[in-house]
């Protein structure tokens, strides 16, 4: 195919015969369908590249990857030997960016400032061959400039976010001026009814928390962290179980944010020196309902405000979605289904044990049974339980509100965590008198549960006859599927990862690499690792008054329990996750 570019100036928008010239001269398309391209593609609205990633072809040269906009612009700047820049909006310090040029220079020349160092600003655009506008720009901002490639989508995407954002950053913080912050903010602790915050209500304050929320469900945070400093308020994501900062607010701008969600949430706003609790319903872009459970505490600085983000879609997931293997699914179903008794999860906070017992209580609270649960506070709104909250002001507790579900005729009761042996009692009474009791414990593994209880003061022979089995679980982040690669894992590693136990090392592993999926981390999502502990009649003898935990122990591991690193270590073997993740989650072998 002979395809003829006419002679362009030096200064000249990407063309698609270009394009098409270069994919052709790297063996990435095939000649018929790049001439058919460039001879019915007539419209001039589209940018080069996104006309080819439209086609959704895949590569000529292996691995045959699809020719998307970010492998298109990646696989450009190659080609002509600019650098590669992907538009990360939670990287961009949209403040300094928008002092750059302005919004309407930005937009006519399809440029944007992406990062501001000393001397020197990177502006990322899409057309690299217009460039006569730099040795200007540089003139007037005395400033080197770094020209990279980027996207045309994301240019046009965050470009307007950005001005629009960093306009109401600014009008926020203008509406505070000549208001002394910084140390002041310790005596706004105890003052109360004096709220000097911004109004919650003000346009560019909606703007900024709408935008947060927004943003926070693009990334698959778990978690809003919003914390006061001195003079500024850093905004943190929990993504995948770790915090990755992400931006930072003049501190009358935190103020106003979190003045506004907790006007969201139902909160008194003028109270600041009391922790509070507070929740909010919303809908995602893609329409999915979305609730926020809120949490507020005093700090020297004044309110932090941390949100944990409840996506509904947890509870519909069956238990190999979970993370259980197929003879940990048939053990826990079979405990669930038992007529009563009790079924402990044990983890630290932020291990997944609620998902556990939503996602249990969801597939057996069928029509024909009341599940009743107990929690504090109430996690998840779900319309297949009667759920009560734990109200400790008014003398409501996880003991009167077990009390309270024994006579609202219950068939399976969930307490959201024993904390004390007046509840396990109670949760003990329930189970003798026929019912089916789930809940939570904080202890590192499942035997430690049964000491744990006994130390509280629960009687053994009254564990011996209700106690069906305990789980122990950790959330270990999984390997992003689009970037994983074979790799070997060393002999020292895999013995630190299962030692003392002998368990073959595989020949191959996953390796995390990192990409723009999963954020250059290596890792996409989390899965389940269990340790399940069955009460049989042997390990019934074993739970006495001064029992050893150490015996239990032993006799656990001879009946076949799979410690939590032996679970993490068949999903290592899986080429799910890492040894290193197992490692720093699950407490080691004895």
């Amino acid at each position: 195919m002979q395809m003829e570019i006419t002679q362009q100036p030096v200064a000249h928008k990407l063309t698609l015969d270009e394009l098409l010239k270069l994919l052709l001269q790297d063996g990435m398309v095939e000649t018929g369908v790049a001439h058919k391209l460039s001879q019915n593609h007539k419209s001039r609205q589209l940018h080069p590249l996104e006309v080819l990633s439209d086609q959704k072809w895949r590569s000529l040269r292996p691995p045959c990857k699809l020719l998307s906009i970010e492998f298109l612009t990646e696989w450009l700047a190659a080609q002509i030997g600019m650098p590669y820049f992907h538009i990360d909006p939670l990287q961009l310090n949209f403040g300094g960016i928008a002092n750059i040029v302005s919004k309407s220079y930005a937009e006519r020349l399809k440029i944007m400032p992406v990062k501001v160092g000393p001397g020197c600003v990177t502006i990322a655009t899409a057309e690299p061959f217009l460039t006569d506008w730099v040795v200007e720009l540089e003139r007037m901002l005395n400033l080197k400039i770094e020209l990279v490639l980027a996207s045309p989508i994301d240019i046009n995407r965050y470009l307007p976010e950005i001005y629009s954002l960093a306009n109401s950053v600014h009008l926020a913080n203008k509406a505070k001026a000549g208001q002394v912050i910084g140390v002041q903010n310790f005596e706004q602790l105890v003052e109360l009814g004096k709220n000097k915050n911004l109004d919650a209500n003000e346009h560019h304050i909606v703007t900024l928390v709408d935008w947060l929320f927004k943003y926070a469900f693009e990334q698959r945070a778990s978690d809003i962290h919003l914390e006061p400093r001195r003079d500024i308020g850093n905004v943190r994501f929990r993504i995948d179980g770790v915090l990755h900062q992400v931006y930072q607010l003049p501190s009358p701008v935190t103020n106003a944010i979190t003045n506004r969600i907790k006007l969201l949430g139902r909160m008194d706003m003028v109270e600041k020196r009391r922790p509070q609790d507070g929740r909010i319903k919303t809908v995602s872009m893609n329409g999915d309902e979305i609730e926020l459970r809120l949490s507020t505490m005093p700090t020297a600085f004044g309110e932090k405000l941390v949100m944990r983000i409840f996506d509904p879609e947890i509870l519909v997931k069956n238990f190999i979605d979970l993370g259980f293997s197929s003879v940990q699914t048939h053990l826990w179903s079979d405990w669930s289904h038992r007529p009563n008794g009790i079924v402990l999860v044990t983890g630290p906070t932020g291990s997944g044990k609620t998902t556990t017992l939503y996602s249990t209580l969801k597939q057996i609270a069928t029509p024909e049974v009341n599940v009743c649960s107990v929690e504090d506070p109430i996690e998840m709104i779900e319309p297949a339980f009667n759920q009560m909250q734990v109200q400790t002001n008014i003398g409501l507790g996880f003991a009167d509100g077990v009390r309270t579900l024994l006579r609202q005729d219950p068939d399976i009761i969930m307490v959201g965590e024993i904390r004390d042996v007046e509840t396990a009692e109670m949760a003990i009474q329930a189970a003798l008198t026929g019912h089916l009791v789930l809940s939570s414990l904080h202890t590192n593994d499942a035997p430690s549960a049964i000491t744990r209880l006994l130390e509280l003061g629960v009687p053994a022979y009254l564990l011996n006859s209700t106690l069906l089995g305990v789980m122990a679980q950790r959330l270990a982040r999984t390997l992003c599927p689009h970037c994983k690669l074979e790799g070997e894992i060393s002999k020292e590693l895999w013995q630190e990862l299962v030692s003392p136990w002998q368990l073959a090392k595989p020949e191959r592993v996953k390796v995390a690499v990192g990409c723009l999926e999963c954020r250059m981390t290596g890792y996409r999502g989390r899965t389940g690792i269990y340790e399940m502990l069955p009460i049989s009649l042997d390990m019934q003898k074993l739970i006495v008054k001064d029992a050893e935990l150490s015996k239990i122990m032993a006799l656990a591991h001879r009946e076949g329990m799979q410690p939590l690193r032996l679970s993490g270590a068949a999903k290592v073997a899986q080429g799910l996750t890492t040894p290193e993740e197992i490692i720093k989650i699950a407490p080691p072998l004895e």
